[in-house]
């Protein structure tokens, strides 16, 4: 890739808020690396926005096949200024529970998967290009509920990583936010019963990924934000009560 724009590496790229930001950092003239399993969905993404390849590559990214990680990375036509990690896999609570693969898939997906490739871009020193690492995670992750705790267990251990990664990439002046969001109109959430009150556009998440400033935990939408800070300070025993 001859180029001399800031590179953005997009994994997880066909899902919603991952699609939405893509544009959006395309407009701000970065070259954008999106690496899914889906690649065919994502070159038709790119065919109906009219993207150029100088402005969109596709390539194949598999978060749950950790042994293919490290070439992944050393192959990448350029090293990145920007990370997000956008793959996400849900199963419902009931499911993952007597399923053990539903579970694990989501453990993969959610957190194995992030911390090996993750680790692998961070460790990277000779990359004086990186400036941020985003991942998103969800308030899921923020108290364990009876209705989606395997769900929620994953994507809190996803977010204590990157609070962890932050800490440790503070020395070289690299950002990294967790992007801790509500209910989502989108595919993973489609047939969900949820309140329409609360749902959350891609867009407007993909609105807060882009303009992330130094703040760790970024929460979208003031009615999360108020959900957020009563689900951390609300007693354990009022907790126990949540669906």
């Amino acid at each position: 890739m001859n180029s001399i724009s800031p590179i953005v590496l997009m994994l997880g790229a066909n899902a919603d808020v991952a699609k939405a930001a893509i544009p959006l950092y395309i407009s701000k003239e970065y070259t954008v690396i999106a690496a899914s399993r889906s690649t065919e969905e994502l070159k038709a993404f790119a065919k109906d926005k009219q993207f150029t390849a100088q402005q969109m590559m596709v390539l194949y990214f598999d978060a749950t096949d950790f042994n293919t990680h490290q070439n992944f990375y050393d192959s990448l036509p350029a090293k990145p200024h920007i990370v997000i990690y956008a793959a996400g896999f849900l199963k419902n609570n009931e499911e993952a529970l007597r399923n053990w693969e539903d579970s694990f898939n989501m453990m993969k997906v959610h957190y194995c998967g992030a911390v090996s490739i993750l680790n692998i871009i961070a460790m990277d020193d000779a990359n004086q290009n990186l400036e941020r690492i985003i991942g998103l995670s969800s308030l899921s992750g923020v108290r364990g509920r009876k209705s989606n705790f395997i769900y929620g267990s994953t994507k809190s251990a996803f977010t204590q990583y990157l609070a962890g990664l932050r800490q440790y990439l503070f020395s070289r002046n690299i950002q990294v936010n967790v992007i801790v969001a509500g209910y989502i109109r989108s595919k993973m959430t489609a047939g969900l019963n949820l309140p329409e009150s609360l749902m959350l556009e891609p867009s407007f998440i993909a609105k807060a990924v882009i303009n992330a400033g130094r703040s760790f935990v970024i929460v979208p939408g003031f009615k999360w934000k108020m959900i957020y800070y009563i689900l951390r300070l609300m007693p354990e025993r009022l907790a126990a009560k949540l669906p």
